[in-house]
């Protein structure tokens, strides 16, 4: 991508009502721009960073489900079912302009903040027998939420991308087999997206879904929303919100001795039981042709969450650093000086492929703004070819996070030899 065909432009300030790093970093680099509280619009950098987030979740998830896509409206009648319309208040509805009605009634619409009333229903028409179970199905999707806190960007919005995985089991047992078995599916998609190191599996509440425990995972950050309790050497943590004496008591944890940090959380996984099942009806028939209720967890990662995580977690003082993974572009080449050295960028630019190169080709722009760009945007590695760097038949190389120190490669052999560095 040239930038002189991009549209967007970055920016050195912005609004003072903007609280959260993330937002400031993002709008300024030209990723997002805010449409409403809680509402974003994602600019050509940040889908691709967006994008790739969702490509690695979907990577990991199709190793254990099968995707699908819901829809964004829902009838009342749905959550009338489960006991949820009136109880959870984060609910959106929605109206159709010519409905002569202005009062609440069965045609208004949920904006679905998540799906659990959805696809219960769905597998009803698919789940018949022990023979069909188990089953796990997801999707990645934008969903609504009237949260009251919109002020830390697109850690917590009204409008948010998710992935969520709804699993199908004959009995508890081979529920928490399978939700097991998530775990490390998990951690995988933490560790790909450059987060493996200070992301911790979680105690939390069940809250209405369980007695037991259920788990999110936590990314440690000065700026994060949550406290918990970190056991390192154990690579787990507890949710602030357990660290009660009676359960301390029953996991057998000190908390005095653990180390309290701020966290964000990254994703959770429920156990559902029979709640959903039991509300909407969805059975099985086993080897006996008994009936018995189908059995359900919850598995979710806020995609657009982690994309404001990230963001936050490795930006430095100059501006924002991707990990190679979600980086919008590898490369940030940046060309400075004459015809001739624009010509051999341009040259270095298509050998190296739109797909992998943002180019800085701009000829109105200093020097000094386009590497304060190129610091801001935080591609991984940024390459320059000047009049002096071509005189030598060079380009210089730098490390945008600092992995190594800025080194020079021959234009010829730039292509092989930049394959070969770790960003």
């Amino acid at each position: 991508m040239r930038l002189s065909q991009l549209f967007t432009k970055t920016s050195k300030t912005i609004s003072e009502e903007t609280e959260s790093i993330n937002a400031r970093l993002l709008t300024r680099a030209g990723f997002i721009k805010q449409e409403i509280a809680g509402v974003y619009n994602y600019l050509p950098l940040g889908l691709r960073v967006l994008n790739k987030i969702e490509n690695i979740v979907r990577e990991e998830m199709n190793t254990v489900g099968v995707e699908l896509l819901l829809p964004t409206l829902t009838s009342q009648e749905r959550w009338r079912d489960t006991g949820r319309l009136e109880s959870v208040d984060v609910l959106f509805e929605a109206r159709g302009a010519n409905d002569p009605s202005r009062e609440k009634n069965d045609a208004t619409y949920i904006v679905n903040p998540t799906h659990e009333d959805v696809i219960t229903p769905i597998m009803k028409d698919f789940i018949a027998s022990y023979k069909d179970l188990p089953r796990a199905v997801y999707q990645i999707q934008t969903k609504f939420r009237n949260e009251p806190r919109a002020k830390s960007g697109v850690l917590r919005g009204r409008e948010f991308r998710m992935k969520d995985l709804y699993s199908f089991h004959k009995d508890e047992a081979d529920l928490k087999r399978f939700y097991e078995a998530m775990k490390p599916v998990y951690t995988r998609v933490y560790e790909r997206l450059g987060l493996g190191d200070d992301t911790f599996l979680c105690l939390a509440s069940g809250g209405d879904f369980t007695d037991d425990y259920s788990h999110e995972y936590q990314v440690v950050l000065p700026a994060g929303e949550d406290t918990i309790y970190l056991d390192r050497a154990n690579k787990i943590a507890y949710n602030k919100e357990v660290a009660t004496p009676e359960d301390a008591a029953k996991l057998g944890v000190n908390f005095d001795t653990l180390e309290e940090v701020r966290a964000s959380e990254a994703g959770n996984i429920f156990p559902l039981g029979t709640k959903y099942s039991k509300s909407l009806s969805l059975e099985y028939t086993d080897e006996q042709n008994q009936r018995h209720l189908v059995w359900m967890g919850s598995y979710g990662i806020g995609t657009s969450r982690l994309m404001g995580i990230i963001a936050e977690k490795f930006a430095d003082d100059k501006g924002l650093v991707w990990p190679e993974s979600v980086a919008p572009y590898r490369y940030h080449l940046v060309a400075l000086g004459s015809g001739e050295a624009q010509h051999a960028a341009t040259k270095l630019y298509e050998e190296l492929g739109a797909e992998q190169v943002l180019f800085d080709d701009r000829s109105d722009v200093s020097a000094g703004q386009k590497f304060g760009d190129a610091e801001l945007i935080g591609c991984p590695i940024r390459l320059v070819v000047s009049d002096k760097t071509l005189e030598r038949g060079i380009v210089e190389v730098v490390s945008r996070s600092g992995s190594f120190d800025q080194i020079e490669m021959e234009l010829s052999h730039a292509k092989e030899k930049l394959a070969e560095l770790n960003a």
